[in-house]
């Protein structure tokens, strides 16, 4: 076993796609809670989705690119803001969950009402703000809700990807 590991090289291109797998899975995830049991996706969801398949399409471009030290660099700058993008919208989501009854802001109207009669605009500020609908937690483990485990996964996937920047093959220490 040992000398399996020391022949495999844990390069940034592999780092990359695992962290790709890992995107995927969250994914396929959030389609199973949605499509098995039944839990429809608040916008600031529908936002955390969009942001683990920005980051996503990140990591696997640099998967497939596999480039070379000041790429990687990039990629892995590129990879660390989308995941910290994505655990800003978790973090709002957690917050408004922890609201007292009184504050959560109104529910508002679906998403295919929304996008069809409200202008571009209006669209992204609710994606990004939420709505009561968003204060709900419909499914938690070990006393943390989904969008806890998922600001957790974002903040793992900024440290993969920073973690890249220092695993090239041009730096030294």
């Amino acid at each position: 076993m040992q000398k399996l590991l020391d022949r495999i090289r844990f390069t940034p291109r592999l780092w990359f796609f695992w962290g790709f797998l890992a995107c995927t899975g969250l994914l396929l995830t959030a389609m199973y809670f949605q499509l098995v049991d039944g839990l429809e996706p608040c916008p600031l969801c529908i936002s955390q989705r969009i942001a683990v398949f920005l980051v996503g399409v990140c990591f696997l471009s640099a998967a497939i690119h596999n480039p070379k030290d000041t790429g990687i660099k990039i990629y892995a700058l590129l990879g660390a803001l989308a995941a910290l993008g994505g655990a800003s919208i978790s973090t709002r989501h957690v917050w408004l969950q922890h609201l007292p009854p009184d504050q959560v802001p109104e529910c508002g109207p679906g998403l295919d009402y929304v996008f069809n009669n409200f202008p571009l605009s209006a669209t992204i500020k609710l994606l990004l703000s939420g709505t009561g609908d968003c204060a709900k937690v419909d499914w938690t483990l070990l006393g943390f809700s989904m969008p806890a485990w998922t600001l957790v996964a974002f903040l793992s996937l900024a440290v993969l990807s920073l973690a890249q920047y220092w695993n090239r093959p041009g730096h030294s220490g």
